[in-house]
Parts: C-alpha cells; sequence; structure tokens
C-alpha cells in the first residue's frame, strides 16, 4: 500500500468492511441508565413512529435487584418519554433475553434528537448486531460498503452532527486479499504505536467483554491513559485511510 492510503481506499471501494464501534453521545439516556446501574442492555430494534423513537431493548444483570434499578433508572430518566414492559419469555426478531441472568424486557419512547441510529443509518452504517450498552458505553457492529477515507469523512461527519465520541476498535474485510492489506496498514505504523496496537489486542482491550481497562492497559505500559487513546486513535486512523488534511 502506498503511503498516502490509495490502494488501501481503493481496494475498498468494492469490498465491504464491517466494523465494531464504541460510541458516546450526550442526552443518551441508554448511556445513563446503564452507567448509573450494574445492569446492561441489548437493543433489537428501533424504528421512528409519528416523530419518536421505540426501541425494544432487554435489560439484563446478575441480580434481579440490579435489572430493577436500571428499569427505575430508565422510567425516572428525563430523556425518555414511555416504559412499556414486555412479555420476557418471548425472543423478538432473533433476539432471546441472555441465559442465566436476571432479565427484564422493555419497550421504550424517547426522542430522535436524543438517539444516534438515524445519523448513523443516514450515512450507511448498517447495523449487524443488536446493539450492546454497558458502563455508559454502547457497542455497534455496522457494515458499509465505502472506502476507508469515505468512511472516516462520514464517521467524522456523525461526530460532529450528535457531539459524539466514536471509537473504531476492529475492521473486518470481506475478502483475504483485504485481510492481507489490513497487514499492510499495521506495518506502517511506528514501532511505539505498533507496541500499544499489539498489546491492546492481546490483553484483549478489543474483545466484547474488554478483558482490560484503558487505564490498566496505560499502567502496564507505564504511559497515561491519554497517550495511550493518541496512539490507539493514529493506528485507527492508519487502518481507515488518511483524514482530511485539516483534521492532521
Amino acid at each position: 500500500m502506498s503511503a498516502d492510503g490509495s490502494d488501501m481506499a481503493a481496494a475498498s471501494d468494492s469490498d465491504g468492511l464491517q466494523l465494531t464501534l464504541e460510541l458516546e453521545h450526550p442526552d443518551c439516556w441508554m448511556r445513563e441508565v446503564t452507567a448509573a446501574t450494574a445492569a446492561k442492555l441489548l437493543v433489537n430494534a428501533a424504528y421512528l413512529v409519528d416523530g419518536k423513537v421505540k426501541a425494544h431493548v432487554v435489560a439484563y444483570a446478575e441480580s434481579a435487584a440490579a435489572v430493577e434499578a436500571l428499569v427505575a433508572a430508565t422510567r425516572a430518566s428525563d430523556h425518555t418519554h414511555a416504559v412499556t414492559e414486555m412479555d420476557t419469555r418471548r425472543s423478538f426478531g432473533g433476539i432471546s433475553a441472555p441465559v442465566n441472568k436476571a432479565t427484564r424486557t422493555l419497550l421504550v419512547e424517547y426522542g430522535p434528537e436524543e438517539s444516534i441510529h438515524d445519523a448513523l443509518v443516514s450515512h450507511g452504517f448498517m447495523n449487524q448486531e443488536p446493539i450492546r450498552i454497558r458502563d455508559g458505553t454502547e457497542y455497534w457492529t455496522v457494515a458499509i460498503d465505502e472506502s476507508r477515507t469515505t468512511i472516516q469523512e462520514k464517521l467524522d461527519a456523525v461526530c460532529a452532527q450528535k457531539d459524539a465520541t466514536i471509537t473504531v476498535t476492529q475492521i473486518t474485510s470481506a475478502t483475504t486479499g483485504s485481510r492481507e492489506r489490513d497487514e499492510l496498514a499495521v506495518r506502517q505504523l511506528s514501532d511505539r504505536q505498533r507496541d500499544v496496537f499489539e498489546l491492546a489486542r492481546k490483553r484483549g482491550y478489543y474483545d466484547y467483554p474488554r478483558e482490560v481497562s484503558g487505564s490498566e492497559l496505560a499502567d502496564e505500559l507505564g504511559i497515561a491513559k491519554t497517550t495511550l487513546h493518541e496512539h490507539l486513535r493514529k493506528v485507527e486512523a492508519t487502518l481507515l485511510g488518511p483524514r482530511d488534511a485539516d483534521r492532521g
């Protein structure tokens, strides 16, 4: 691949990519309630109906008390309009409640301005799996058929539109040839960036759920957490392709 990423961009014009994303954005009740409780959420579907978003979600945790706390927080949130409990015994759209967990199934109504779903879909990111929310962070798996440079531009546009922070934690290409080009992209990294990236993968930083936190990884590397994230952002920029010149 050339230094400016043109080979990578040209190759992926015809190769679909699957991205794993970590999202944070303001005024989101899902982030709010999972940050405040020990429970987690699975979002199976979200629809825009009469100007409001209706989301089918499964709340789950190790204890019924934790799930109850999340449901209560959801009802009390300033960012939800209505919360309806549904039959947990039934699956919905192919998703079942997690086994061996306390669960509650909800239909939650809230304003579209507090959702990032439509912003992602309108920019071509198609959801591939149920959205997972835990500890105040959303985890998405999306597919998109664009060049890597265009993908970065679209992610930047979503971030600007929704005042969001989006981190690409994994990129999966459609073909073996594309995976080989991914390895070439990794080899463009500096020695320090590669060391940080490889250790992050080895320690399970990119696993779901994470095996190690950013703080723990930074401590092991002997660097500040902000420095760790800066290294990983540069890795993402290399894998996705160059950003606009004014973004460096």
